[in-house]
């Protein structure tokens, strides 16, 4: 685990109540925590990061300890407010980001779990909130958790390519470093405010099937948190996740049995990845070391130049 030098005199409280849009609910006591991100949106194709956060947190008894107020971040028309019936009465639950903590006793560090919406505004604002949280609480290492769609077929494990900005925080978690140039999504930036301040930043990407609007994939959820706990040794049960699988897997079955195109076009992907170096995944997950080469965010370039450039081909 990273060790990271925190000011004594650095009180928490008085920098939330210096920010503008972070209300503290109580302040966690933490040893050396690790903080998680992902965020519903770009980056989180299949609702697969949320997900696999949500079951991170859910099954850690995570408790909510400060949240950010949506109001200077959100565009309502873009990103809508939802209405929900609570014993007979209306109430409105907008946008909204949780910073949840949760205790890992075996371990010797805990973790912090940030979750929400991706914002439509003041990313830079935004990302300040959250690592000025972080700082303040010694967070020694930021992961953020992705999800991107790509020319994989959904009957090959689901690959998680992992990634550090840092060669050698890279070389000692066995990850590749990132040498993406390009378009970014709010998890770039937060990683990018994590790195100024002096934070170590891991970044972690499921590539899911473009061809499948179903959500949330519970396979590609799965496979994060394995990843995670390979990353960060904690106990977390999955069997919630493990649960959807069989409903995912029936209307994908349904889904590919209704248009014999598609059914065609996963057999040459499939045929593409198990001849990717003369490799075959494997059933532990590995393999393609094609995908594995790529940074995450040019799968999102290579995969929307696809689809601009085939508008009629066979997908949900």
């Amino acid at each position: 685990m990273l060790r990271r030098p925190v000011c004594a005199a650095l009180a928490f409280r008085g920098i939330v109540e210096a920010m503008d849009h972070t209300t503290l609910i109580r302040r966690p006591r933490l040893r050396g925590p690790v903080l998680l991100a992902a965020f519903d949106g770009w980056n989180d194709a299949g609702e697969a990061a949320t997900s696999a956060l949500d079951a991170i947190a859910d099954g850690l008894a995570a408790e909510t300890f400060a949240t950010i107020d949506p109001e200077e971040f959100y565009d309502f028309q873009a990103t809508r407010p939802t209405v929900r019936l609570v014993e007979g009465h209306r109430l409105i639950e907008w946008p909204s980001v949780e910073l949840r903590a949760a205790h890992l006793p075996a371990a010797d560090h805990d973790l912090i779990v940030v979750r929400g919406h991706e914002p439509n505004l003041r990313w830079r604002t935004f990302a300040s909130e959250i690592v000025q949280v972080a700082v303040s609480l010694g967070v020694e290492m930021v992961v953020t958790v992705g999800a991107l769609l790509a020319d994989v077929p959904h009957t090959r494990p689901v690959q998680v390519v992992s990634s550090a900005g840092d060669r050698n925080l890279a070389e000692r978690l066995g990850l590749s470093v990132s040498r993406y140039e390009g378009p970014t999504g709010i998890l770039g930036v937060v990683g990018d405010a994590a790195t100024r301040e002096g934070i170590p930043t891991v970044g972690l990407w499921a590539a899911l099937p473009h061809y499948l609007n179903l959500a949330p994939n519970p396979w590609g959820a799965m496979a994060l948190v394995r990843e995670l706990r390979r990353l960060l040794p904690m106990a977390v049960d999955t069997s919630a996740l493990a649960g959807q699988t069989d409903a995912f897997d029936t209307a994908v079955a349904e889904l590919v049995d209704e248009n014999p195109e598609l059914a065609g076009y996963i057999e040459r992907l499939e045929a593409d990845t198990d001849e990717d170096d003369g490799e075959e995944v494997g059933d532990d997950g590995e393999g393609s070391p094609g995908l594995a080469d790529l940074p995450p965010e040019e799968l999102v370039a290579e995969v929307e130049r696809y689809l601009r450039d085939h508008p009629g081909g066979s997908r949900s």
